[in-house]
Parts: C-alpha cells; structure tokens; sequence
C-alpha cells in the first residue's frame, strides 16, 4: 500500500495504491494542527493498520504558513561586520511604486537579533580580514543568553569560499549542541547576490525547526518511510527535510501539476495549462511539453531563491469570499471562508457568500450528491446569502450569484494570460486540464475566455495533487556559482569540475534515498548572461565554449526576441539535478465503446469508456462535480479522462 496526502485549505486529500488499485479518501482539514486531520485520514483508509503501508507521501504548506502568519522560530543572523543592516536593506525596491506610503514586509528576524562577524573576504575568496574566533564566542555567549533557536549565517562572499562559514557552523555547534539548527547560506544556496542568498537562508533557518518538529511527528505515528513534496515538483525523505525545509516552502500546489502532465503524456498530449482551483486559491501553470521551472519566487514580499515550479496562484477558490467593496464593485476574494466556518451552504456557522454558494444556486451543485452524499449542503441558506448580496446593488440571488461565477472566472484568466500571453505562449495552443474540487465547475468558461478548445478534466480530480504525490519522483539539486567567462574555441574548465562534482552529490545523495544507481538520472544546466546583464537563462551545460555559447544566443533569441552573437557572455551558475525513479501507479487502457447519452446529471462512476453526451450536464462525484455548458461536448477515453470540446 502507497498513500498520497495532500492538505488543503478545505478538505485534506488521500489517494490509495494498494495492489494496482487507486482509491481515493476526503475529510475536512484541521487547520488548527495539519497532521491531526492527515493521522485520522490515513487511519480511516487503513483501518487503523499501518503494517501493510510501505510509504506515505505528503505536500505541505506548514512551512508557507510559517512565512506568512510569522509563526517560524526565533532566529538570530550573523553576517560579517559592516552588513548587520542587509535584510532591511534588500534591493531598495519600491513594492508599489505610487503609494505614498509604501509598506515593507519586515524581515524574518529583526535587527535585534542579527550580529556582526568580524572577517572579510574579496570576491575571489581570498582571505582580507581573518575570522575573529574570540569575537566570535562572544556572540555565541549573547545567542545564548537570547535563548534562541535556530542560526542563519550569511558571510560575505562566502559562495566562492566557505571556509569561515563553516568555522562558524562548527563554533556553533560545539557552544548549542551537533543537532542545534544552523543554516549556512554556502549550504542552502551557494550562489551570487547577497542579499537573495541571505534572504533564503534566513527562511531555512526560520522554518527548519517547526518543519522538523512537525514531520518527526508525522514519522512517530507513521510506522513507513514518509516523503514530503518539494517546490521544484520532486520530492524528499523526511530526514532530509531537517537540513533543506525551505525547498518545501512552495511545494503546495507542485504535486497537482506533477500528476496533470503524467495524465496528458498518456494521451499523447504535449501541451497543456494545468487549473487546480481548490477551497482558498486556484493555482495555474504552462506545461509545454514539461514542467517550467523558476527561480525567482518571494513569499510576503522575501525573496526565495530556490528552483520551483512556475505557478501563478489567484484568491480565488470555492471557498472565496464575495463582497461589494468601497465604490460598489462587485470582489470575490482573496479571502476564503476556508474550513471553518466554510461555504454558508456547509451549515457551519459561514454567512458570507462564495464562489461554492454560487454554483449552488446556480444548480451546479447537486446537494444531494456533494461529497458522494456524505455531507449535507443547505441550498437555502446559499440562496438567503446571495439574495442578501444581490439585494444590495438591486439584483436577485440568481443574478448575483451569476456575477460572482463571472468575477471569479476573470480572476482566473489573468491568472492563466500571466503563465502563457504574458510569456510568449499562445493559450489556444494548450489543452486545458482542470482538477482540485472546483475546476471541472469552472474550467469550459475560462477556457471559452481564452479560446482553448480542449478541457480534461481527470478520473478523480479532486485528489489529483494526492495521486501526484505518488507520481513524483525523488530529486535533488546541487549548485554554485563560478562566474566564469565563455571563451570560444576554449573548454570551460571550472564549470566543468564544478558540474562533475554537483552530479557525484547529487548521486551520493540518491543513494543514501536507497535508489539503485541503473535507476538514477541527473541533468546539468548552466545559467548564463551577457556580460553586464543582471539576469540569467539556463541552458544544457557542455564544457565546449563555442556549442555553450550557441545554445545561450539561442535562448536569448527564443526568450527576448534577439542576441548578442559577438558580445562575451558569461556562466553564472552551474546546477546539477539528480533525479531517482520510483514505482509510479500504473493505468489500464480500456477500449472505448461508443454510448451516446442524454443531457443531464451523471455519476462519474456509471461513465465508462466511449459514453458521450452534450451539455448543458453535470458529472457528480465523490471529490469533485464537473459541468459541461451548452455547446460543449463530453467524452470518455479509455484511461477515464473526461475530454470536454467545444
């Protein structure tokens, strides 16, 4: 048995592989404690015998939390004298470049608790001012006297050469303790610019101790190796997430994409955005072909510089609230009612309207088949609170329900345009696929908006990020910045060592996860800019300077339109990805036979293979229900996948 668990803001998620079978698990998420609901979910699908479980995967978003509530630990900085103002500092960058008075998200830990080191390095890491050891313990005698309880260490140049961090690390640990929580930015991130290389150590320090604390516990009560999901859609052993728990800072919505694009490559089917529009949000990616990577992130406006997914994620889910703001405009969002109290239609003490009461009284929600029939939906009460809001711009419950569905959809499509127009990419082009427990409701409008003419909605679409989890494969990535020039006609001799030693990590690493060596990938890229740019394109490494620089004026051309040919350009990073593949859930084609059916309202499960019907119709199911406007059409292929065309 393999279970996949994913939490949401509303529901938590389970998806069971036991013997080639998948079955599929909803309960209510426990906000108040994640692994509270996780534990009785796990426990109801297993009968509360966990002999037969031989792992357990598991997205989180305990770390994002963490960040955006500033819930982490108590951390200090130490960075090297002269520098103690670095995070305040950051990039000088306006956030909102019209408001007269700007607001700065303050940092992860204040200035109170960041200290100076004395030691200075040059930017070729040689050594200008040695470290002072004495000055040194006498920051360790203040830390502890502060009682703290986790270190960030970001030193100057320490990229190049760690040689001081690590001294300092070893200080540290000999004053607190070998499992005491130091992050080392030329361990979390051994890369160029300073204050993104200390902006994301400070979060590794801040979020490694409630990161470690709630999967030790989640591996006391799990007696199987447990996985958790990292933000670049691969994921790790939980003994890893004690020394890399900002790499799971934005994992949330990376498993969703993960099984969406194995879905669509059983089809054939390149191109596709993926739609995972749950409780609280709606998350949106491009997949041309595979999944997009990027590096760029910020959390509450603190730069995250680790490789993620490139997802664009909107307020805007079943549970969003919908309201008339200050000059009467209709809003829905980002505010979500959640769990609890959750869509006024739940009956849990919700009385503000969502997207959810929307679509109940639009009829698109069938209340006596939400949650396969497990859970009551008050129709009435949904109408009551939508004649409220309609009542107050002189439009009827219908009608404000109508533009709550409208607004919501808007919301998604700019969502969409960012991920594809925005980047070069025509939607059109793009298949749609559309899961979490809203998107099927949703997914022909947005699709008629962006003149995409295919939707797929998935056999269980609601647990689809579960069913990812168990898709995804264990990753690992190493890198470090060379800054070294590309000289045509010459061998790249530092990024070259520098790569061979990244892919042999990243493989010791691998095998430590117990992955045999026949079935370890990795891949390296070199990042890349002219000399003078500020920002870099990643590109297939190779040692030979003349084909390096090709595939880079290459790049450069396809991404802005243009290059540079004859002007020097320059390897920033290199990065090593190791990649180890594990048993994933196999799907049985079944040969469809054509059935023609009415409109209608249809249970999933009494679909089979080759059954087709035009809208207006909805399929209900456990996890998700799906509708299917006039002038759309609905086939089932025979992996079960629900093809909607216009």
């Amino acid at each position: 048995m393999h279970i996949g668990v994913d939490i949401g803001g509303t529901f938590t998620d389970i998806v069971v592989l036991e013997d080639g079978a998948l079955r599929i698990h909803k309960l209510s998420s426990t906000p108040d404690d994640p692994s509270r609901g996780m534990l009785a979910g796990i426990a109801d699908v297993t009968g509360g015998d966990m002999s037969a479980v031989e792992s357990v995967a598991h997205g989180s978003t305990v770390a994002t939390n963490a960040i955006l509530e500033r819930k982490g630990a108590q951390a200090a900085f130490l960075v090297t004298a002269g520098f103690r103002d670095l995070l305040e500092i950051g990039r000088q960058e306006r956030p909102d470049l019209y408001a007269l008075h700007p607001v700065i998200p303050p940092p992860l830990i204040p200035r109170e608790r960041a200290f100076e080191v004395v030691e200075r390095l040059d930017y070729t890491g040689d050594v200008l001012i040695p470290l002072d050891v004495d000055a040194l313990d006498r920051v360790i005698d203040q830390l502890a006297a502060l009682k703290v309880e986790a270190v960030a260490v970001c030193l100057l140049h320490s990229f190049v050469n760690p040689a001081h961090e690590q001294t300092v690390g070893g200080r540290l640990r000999a004053a607190f303790g070998e499992s005491f929580p130091v992050a080392l930015s030329s361990d979390v991130l051994r890369e160029f610019r300073e204050y993104e290389r200390a902006s994301t150590t400070v979060m590794e320090a801040y979020v490694r101790p409630v990161m470690s604390r709630y999967v030790q516990a989640l591996v006391n009560a799990i007696p199987a190796p447990l996985r958790v999901m990292r933000s670049d859609g691969g994921v790790m052993s939980a003994a890893r997430v004690s020394t890399e728990a900002v790499q799971t800072a934005l994992s949330g919505p990376a498993a969703g994409v993960i099984g969406a694009l194995h879905l669509a490559k059983l089809r054939h089917i390149a191109d596709i955005i993926t739609l995972d529009m749950g409780g609280t949000s709606t998350d949106v990616a491009l997949c041309p072909g595979d999944v997009q990577l990027r590096r760029d992130a910020q959390i509450d406006g603190l730069p995250l510089q680790i490789p993620m997914l490139d997802i664009e994620t909107v307020g805007a889910g079943g549970g969003s609230i919908a309201r008339l703001d200050a000059g009467g405009a209709l809003r829905v969002g980002p505010e979500s009612a959640g769990a609890q109290p959750g869509p006024v239609c739940y009956g849990r003490g919700g009385t503000l309207p969502t997207v959810t009461d929307a679509n109940v009284v639009l009829g698109r929600i069938d209340p006596a088949r939400f949650l396969g029939g497990q859970m009551r939906i008050d129709a009435n009460t949904a109408r009551h609170a939508l004649a409220e809001l309609g009542a107050q711009f002189g439009r009827t419950a219908e009608d404000a329900a109508l533009g709550v569905i409208e607004v919501a959809n808007a919301n998604i499509e700019r969502a969409v345009r960012r991920v594809s127009v925005a980047r070069g990419h025509d939607p059109r082009r793009f298949a749609l696929m559309a899961f979490g427990g809203a998107g099927g409701l949703h997914a022909c409008e947005i699709a008629e908006r962006l003149g995409i003419r295919r939707v797929m909605i998935p056999p269980s679409p609601g647990v689809l990020c579960a069913l990812g989890l168990l898709l995804a494969r264990i990753e690992v990535t190493r890198a470090r910045s060379v800054m070294e020039p590309v000289v045509a006609g010459q061998p790249l001799v530092e990024s070259d060592a520098t790569a061979r030693d990244a892919v042999q990590a990243c493989i010791a690493e691998l095998q430590k996860e117990r992955i045999a060596p026949e079935r370890i990938q990795h891949e390296v890229t070199a990042e890349m800019h002219y000399l003078g740019q500020a920002y870099e394109l990643s590109v297939p490494f190779t040692a030979d300077g003349t084909a390096l620089a090709e595939r880079f004026h290459d790049a450069h051309r396809a991404a802005y339109g243009h290059a540079f040919p004859n002007r020097p350009c320059q390897v920033v990073t290199v990065r090593a990805r190791g990649i180890g593949a594990i048993d994933a859930p196999e799907f049985a084609w079944q040969q469809p036979v054509p059935r023609d059916l009415d409109g209608g309202v249809y249970e999933r499960a009494e679909l089979t293979p080759g059954s087709r019907f035009d809208g207006p119709a909805l399929v209900a199911q456990l996890d998700a229900t799906t509708y299917v406007p006039a002038g759309w059409r609905a086939t089932v292929d025979g992996y079960g996948l629900l093809f909607l065309e216009r």
